[in-house]
């Protein structure tokens, strides 16, 4: 069950967080979908989209897939990011985060995001999986 909207994510995103990259599109139990629109900042000779936009994409996407599950939590950080680039994404299209927490415990996350271009959404561009350390609150009992 989602404690926070797309809207009070995205606020909370502002405050916190403004230099993110993406904004959250939907958000539902235990996932999160995000979106980035390309522009030159994020791109590569081909033009492609850069390595690290999308790993840095992809970690905003599980973040913001922990907040809507926990609410708003500043201190949930990465502790573990493994990516593995799939194929190229086009310069020319935005590209999409679909997270999925596989795990939501009292001190970690586990979850899995599948980078996908606009321009062909069938088949993923990079999947990566990470962990997030979430800080100690005795209120909060999401499990192990």
């Amino acid at each position: 069950m989602t404690v926070m909207t797309v809207e009070q994510i995205e606020r909370f995103l502002d405050e916190v967080f403004p230099q993110r990259t993406g904004r959250t599109e939907s958000v539902g139990d235990m996932c999160a979908t995000l979106r980035l629109a390309i522009d030159e900042r994020h791109l590569r000779p081909g033009p492609r989209v850069s390595g690290p936009t999308m790993m840095g994409f992809a970690d905003v996407a599980l973040y913001v897939a922990i907040l809507a599950q926990i609410g708003p939590e500043p201190m949930a950080v990465t502790s573990d990011l493994n990516c593995h680039f799939l194929r190229a994404a086009s310069g020319e299209h935005d590209i999409m985060a679909h997270a999925r927490l596989i795990k939501l415990g009292r001190r970690l996350a586990v979850g899995e995001v599948q980078i996908f271009s606009v321009s062909d959404d069938t088949r993923p561009v990079a999947h990566i999986t990470a962990s997030y350390a979430l800080p100690d609150k005795p209120s909060r009992e999401q499990g192990v």
